[in-house]
């Protein structure tokens, strides 16, 4: 059993991992190579992220996903690409919307260059992975700005809000819907179309990804709360201490507003002080780790992972089919 990918995934067939790191090595050249410049500074901005790394997780499913055609394709690999790399301007973003100083272990653009730099560096992506999409085809362009309005949107969507009489926690996972699944989901539509699998595995491994996109953010939001920063890398406690709503949170504002328990209520208002205080975080975080709402996360988490591994069920049986359903049950496990 050897491993490739997040999560220490591992693949069963010798061949099928040698394509994969082969495959995954080609995106690694491509995303340097889209991110060259003739001007050596943009060079260095677009490659920070580029080179701090990451789990390249989109391009893993992309290339698990062409096993149900033609993995060889021409297309394959740089339609990867260009899902990575609008997911990597989307970081640069991010980190300026949400002020973020670190990101993957060193410091984020906005934080080396400034705001400004960071935006730029951001669009300066974007237009690569645009420029990458025009030799794929008008129907990969319109696919791709389908999927980026709907990322857009769910960010948007986490910015203003629910609207009154809205669900909070219904708006948030369809905020995690376009926000993360739409571009995980891609990843998954491109590898299978490019690899020229026909329409119902295509459509198959599009919601498949989606699903698992939102598990995977979910999962998230549960280790941001119950993870040990010695075992999962990420610091406990980051989305709170920033304000982040997250589901754990979501599910404890909803219990708190049904029964209205003094605990609840004390919680809530511990949330919403000041958590700079890192006596005041860790109080938080060993009374919601005890709180019934997070467990309620999880199987949240689970039934997201489970719809993923279900809509897989049409496909033929082979390794690469059993390589993402080996996802569901890492994400699973990355919830705990």
């Amino acid at each position: 059993m050897t491993v490739v990918g997040p999560f220490g995934l591992s693949v069963r067939d010798q061949a099928l991992e040698a394509d994969v790191q082969t495959g995954l090595a080609a995106v690694e050249a491509g995303l340097l190579d889209a991110t060259k410049s003739d001007v050596p500074f943009i060079t260095e901005a677009a490659q920070h992220l580029v080179r701090a790394g990451g789990k390249r997780f989109r391009p893993l499913l992309a290339m698990l996903s062409a096993r149900f055609g033609d993995a060889d394709a021409p297309g394959v690999v740089p339609s990867a690409v260009v899902v990575e790399l609008t997911h990597l301007a989307t970081l640069y973003h991010d980190d300026v919307m949400d002020e973020a100083e670190v990101r993957r272990g060193v410091d984020s653009a906005n934080t080396r260059w400034g705001n400004s730099v960071a935006v730029l560096t951001g669009d300066f992506l974007f237009a690569r992975a645009s420029h990458i999409l025009a030799d794929l085809g008008p129907e990969a362009v319109r696919i791709q700005a389908e999927a980026f309005e709907r990322l857009v949107t769910g960010q948007i969507l986490e910015t203003a809000g629910p609207r009154d009489g809205r669900d909070p926690v219904e708006h948030y996972l369809d905020v995690m819907r376009g926000k993360t699944g739409s571009l995980i989901a891609v990843a998954c539509r491109f590898g299978a179309m490019m690899a020229g699998a026909d329409d119902s595995a295509v459509d198959i491994l599009t919601q498949y990804g989606e699903r698992l996109g939102v598990a995977f953010q979910l999962a998230d939001d549960v280790l941001d709360i119950a993870s040990d920063s010695h075992e999962s890398g990420k610091t406990p406690g980051t989305d709170l201490r920033e304000g982040i709503p997250t589901l754990p949170v979501l599910h404890l504002r909803a219990q708190a507003a049904a029964d209205g328990k003094p605990d609840d209520l004390e919680l809530l208002e511990l949330l919403d002080g000041d958590l700079s205080d890192d006596a005041r975080l860790a109080e938080a975080l060993c009374r919601l780790r005890a709180h019934p709402a997070l467990e309620q996360a999880r199987r949240d988490t689970i039934r997201w992972t489970e719809e993923a591994r279900a809509t897989l069920a049409p496909l033929p049986e082979c390794y690469a089919k059993a390589a993402l359903e080996e996802l569901c049950d890492a994400v699973v496990h990355r919830a705990g």
